[in-house]
């Protein structure tokens, strides 16, 4: 099976969230990965436009009860009708998760990786930067200045063979 690499981030982002958004999309369809997001606009477009234009997989977990306003870079599009509560099945498809920028619904999303446990969670560029009653940064979080850096921080490429998340 192939890897599955979730990727979260706000429907409307400025142009450096796109950039990375995009370049991760690409490096992930060159590895072979398949790309799990959100699949509406913002850093789920870029991401999936990234993975498209390298002939990538990417599958949209839409919010909504049908496929109308899905992104049109998906190679295929769940409609869940489940709101927000989607942001769990985004975040359970995942070997690792990457979040590109921040809003509300992308710190529920880092939120509930976290929470989930067992897979890399990277923070990629700025964003969300959980910290401590004192000001530390909280264990777990990695953070990336660059998509080839987050890929890296996954770890899921250390080895010959990937290795999907049990």
């Amino acid at each position: 099976m192939a890897v599955q690499v979730a990727v979260c981030g706000p429907a409307r982002c400025g142009e450096r969230e796109w950039s990375l958004a995009y370049e991760l999309g690409r490096l992930l369809a060159e590895r072979g990965a398949v790309v799990i997001c959100g699949g509406y606009g913002g850093v789920m477009a870029a991401v999936a436009a990234g993975a498209r234009s390298r002939d990538g997989l990417v599958v949209g977990v839409l919010s909504e009860a049908d496929r109308a306003g899905a992104g049109p870079d998906l190679s295929a599009a769940v409609a869940t009708g489940l709101g927000q509560a989607r942001n769990s099945v985004i975040i359970h498809s995942g070997d690792a998760v990457v979040v590109v920028g921040g809003s509300w619904g992308t710190l529920s999303e880092l939120a509930l990786a976290m929470r989930r446990g067992g897979v890399p969670v990277i923070q990629l560029g700025d964003g969300w930067r959980p910290i401590d009653a004192e000001g530390r940064d909280l264990p777990g979080v990695l953070h990336a200045r660059t998509p080839a850096e987050a890929l890296d921080l996954t770890g899921l490429w250390d080895s010959p063979e990937p290795r999907p998340a049990k």
